[in-house]
């Protein structure tokens, strides 16, 4: 018996449900292959980010705005103002390396009136060791800040002495080689180094950084950074002022401290 027009008619929509129903599953499907690519690659930018953005730590000293860049197409910023130096020449500033040379420093960095006891070691960073001897007898530390922070996990330091008191550095005091840089590129809590710019072994500065937690800190093309000395006491002071965290303006782990912090005094005695 032949079918009737009305049983045709039903049979062509079930067709039709069960074509659209594939269709619509094909959809979701192609669109949910989509929605994990991109979520992958976007973990994936955000991975490169954070490593960008740390080895740029002591390398670039960037402003916000370079920040904002750093992290829009993530390069490296570099320094503003970026020093001159030429490879081998030291500013004609840059105290010569005889006046510590052999020598041990002691004595007191003092962050919102609490004391931070330092020695500096001449034996082992006779450049860097004079230049902060000397500014330090100079006074430049003085009211100068501690303008940067980092809260990673394995990556804690509190940078300071820029002369600009936003990371900027001083075109006209650089100085180098690069002395007593740790081979595993780790830097013990309690440690303080030279900041300097990047992939430039004469491209240190007035900066340092004082690390308050065990952290590893890649070399560049130029090398590690100059260990000059350690805290004594007072590690706590620096602990704390990252306990308190970032300033709200601050992206991820590395930023401007919640709590300002101004170097009331630095000196250095034999």
């Amino acid at each position: 018996m032949a079918a009737s027009p009305r049983s045709s008619r039903d049979a062509k929509r079930r067709i039709q449900q069960m074509e659209a129903k594939r269709e619509l599953r094909k959809d979701q499907e192609q669109r949910r292959r989509r929605d994990n690519f991109i979520a992958a690659g976007a973990g994936a930018a955000v991975l490169v980010l954070a490593v960008v953005l740390q080895l740029t730590v002591f390398a670039g000293n960037p402003t916000e705005e370079e920040f904002a860049a750093a992290e829009a197409g993530l390069t490296s910023p570099s320094a503003s103002p970026s020093p001159t130096a030429t490879e081998g020449q030291n500013s004609p500033t840059v105290p010569s390396a005889d006046v510590a040379a052999g020598k041990t420093f002691t004595g007191q960095l003092v962050l919102n009136g609490s004391p931070v006891g330092v020695e500096f070691d001449g034996g082992a960073a006779p450049q860097a060791a004079a230049v902060f001897k000397t500014l330090g007898d100079e006074g430049f530390y003085n009211g100068k800040t501690c303008h940067r922070l980092t809260t990673g996990e394995e990556f804690g330091v509190l940078q300071c002495g820029s002369s600009d008191g936003k990371g900027g550095g001083d075109p006209d005091y650089t100085w180098g080689p690069l002395e007593n840089t740790p081979e595993d590129n780790m830097y013990p809590a309690g440690t303080i180094a030279v900041a300097r710019t990047g992939n430039n072994a004469y491209g240190n500065g007035t900066q340092f950084f004082i690390v308050y937690k065990d952290t590893r800190i890649p070399a560049d093309s130029a090398g590690g950074y100059t260990v000059v000395g350690k805290v004594t006491s007072g590690l706590e002071t620096v602990n704390a002022i990252a306990a308190a965290g970032l300033a709200p303006d601050s992206s991820g782990s590395d930023g401007a401290p919640v709590q300002a912090v101004t170097i009331d005094s630095f000196s250095l005695n034999e």
